[in-house]
């Protein structure tokens, strides 16, 4: 069995010691609905860094998954060295494990039902692709270009400007209970720079794009775009919820026994 052959990495398994060994999940764009096709987002992060990446599909096919990977591999400034997925039919596939095979990226996957074990990716979900692309269903072509449009910029945001906490180990608190230590907050930019792969010339190209952002243009740009998939989708996907909310009974027609 092809889900077998893969390997598995726990919660709590060693942590990667320098960039380039990325968590992957999808996030479905389906509102109250998953009948239909609807766009999906694939969402990366390094384990090391941080760092994120982030594109739109129109839906699961492996045309369009096998794209995104590419996209990713292209987009990211480092070398990728690892992928870590769920177990959906979109990752595990001869097509995505022949893919990194040939790039010589090691493969590994989650146990199943067990959500810690991608606890990284599970976080960023939640606090990129929902809090920047909200719960509306997505499913027309202008959706999903506006997706498009959104992700580099909340990417860019993410990795160059916004400072994060990194868990770096447990202590015990003053009554002796175990409580989660966290580093000082720095930017996936940053942590990138501190881990000494860059070459001078990657240096000084990262460098030179992070001066190049104007953090209020990118503000900006992410409203505008967040204003108009919610005035295209915002309505529709209300009228979804309305129609698979579950009918209460009448109460009028509720006979009751007599007191």
């Amino acid at each position: 069995m092809l889900r077998n052959s893969i390997s598995i990495r726990r919660a709590g398994d060693e942590v990667e010691a320098e960039p380039g060994f990325f968590e992957v999940d999808t996030v479905a764009h389906c509102g109250p609905s998953l009948k239909g096709e609807f766009a999906r987002s694939v969402n990366f992060v390094d384990m090391h860094t941080g760092w994120v990446f982030t594109a739109a599909i129109r839906n699961n096919a492996a045309i369009h998954v096998m794209g995104v990977f590419d996209s990713f591999v292209e987009a990211v400034p480092f070398m990728v060295t690892g992928i870590d997925c769920d177990n959906g039919s979109e990752f595990i596939n001869h097509d995505l494990i022949g893919w990194a095979r040939d790039r010589d990226v090691f493969f590994t996957r989650s146990r199943p039902y067990k959500k810690n074990d991608q606890a990284t990716i599970e976080s960023k979900n939640n606090h990129l692709v929902r809090r920047y692309g909200f719960y509306h269903r997505y499913d027309t072509a202008l959706e999903l270009e506006l997706l498009n449009r959104l992700w580099p910029l909340v990417n860019d945001r993410l990795n160059y400007l916004t400072p994060t906490k990194k868990p770096c180990g447990f202590d015990l608190d003053s009554v002796g209970r175990r409580r989660r230590v966290y580093d000082a907050p720095t930017t996936p930019y940053q942590r990138l720079r501190d881990s000494d792969i860059l070459s001078p010339a990657q240096q000084a190209e990262l460098a030179s794009y992070k001066a190049s952002l104007k953090p209020a243009a990118i503000a900006r740009q992410i409203n505008q775009i967040q204003q108009e998939l919610t005035r295209l989708a915002g309505l529709k996907t209300r009228h979804l919820e309305d129609q698979t909310r579950p009918k209460l009974p009448n109460p009028a027609g509720i006979k009751r026994a007599a007191s």
